[in-house]
């Protein structure tokens, strides 16, 4: 495995440096910002492998360095600490982008457990989608797997990254009825138990972006009682 270059963006020294002890032994360069504007500097400044994000920072929150990562085209995981008692934060975190969340106080193996399901998901997606993976069209939808490009009509749509995960995954297995448990398993990379409404609240904002008729959808359609699925009757083919 290639070294992980990671940025820890936590005010508590003594967790940054404890964060640090652990993703080292795992074979990651730790970098540490200490404040929402030096996280918002150091992240738009390179590529991460990983970005653990304490919420409650001095200057903008770790919503707003959220926020502000994800109006990127690129994509970098990210995974959020939070208050035990913030279930607001945890959501909202989730919605905005993120793509895991473990709570403060946190055990370590566990949030080492989260890194390395998070690792294993991104190198996944690289190899089922290599640089060379053909472009595909649903109806008045073209999608590059590589360049993480989706177009409707011919016009560029701007997606999160769990949003474009998502429309991929089902891209993947037309036809195929997922229910939301197996989406966050498979798509968010590890089980988020009680935040179902997640997947809900994602696919609405994905229909918003590439259905016609968001109120009646064609591509994403939902199969009561158990899940949604690709409809098989959007003519997937390659480009």
């Amino acid at each position: 495995m290639n070294r992980k270059e990671v940025l820890v963006v936590e005010d508590e020294r003594d967790i940054a440096d404890l964060l640090a002890l652990h993703l080292e032994d795992i074979d990651c360069e730790v970098t540490v910002a200490r404040d929402g504007n030096e996280a918002k500097r150091l992240g738009l400044a390179r590529d991460w492998d990983l970005v653990i994000l304490d919420l409650r920072l001095p200057g903008p929150d770790g919503l707003s360095v959220c926020r502000a990562l994800r109006r990127e085209s690129r994509y970098m995981p990210i995974l959020m600490l939070t208050s035990k008692s913030s279930e607001l934060d945890r959501v909202l975190g989730l919605e905005l982008g993120a793509d895991d969340y473990v709570t403060k106080p946190f055990s370590v193996s566990e949030l080492m457990a989260r890194v390395k399901a998070i690792f294993r998901r991104v190198e996944s997606l690289s190899k089922r989608f290599p640089g060379g993976e053909e472009a595909l069209t649903i109806g008045p939808l073209t999608i590059d797997p590589a360049g993480r490009q989706v177009a409707v009509e011919g016009e560029s749509m701007s997606l999160t990254a769990r949003e474009f995960d998502l429309l991929l995954h089902f891209v993947r297995h037309p036809g195929r009825v997922f229910s939301r448990t197996q989406l966050l398993d498979s798509v968010w990379g590890y089980g988020h138990e009680g935040y179902e409404h997640t997947v809900n609240s994602h696919i609405n904002r994905l229909r918003s972006k590439i259905e016609p008729d968001p109120a009646h959808p064609e591509f994403i359609v939902t199969v009561w009682g158990v899940g949604y699925k690709l409809d098989r009757n959007t003519h997937l083919r390659a480009v």
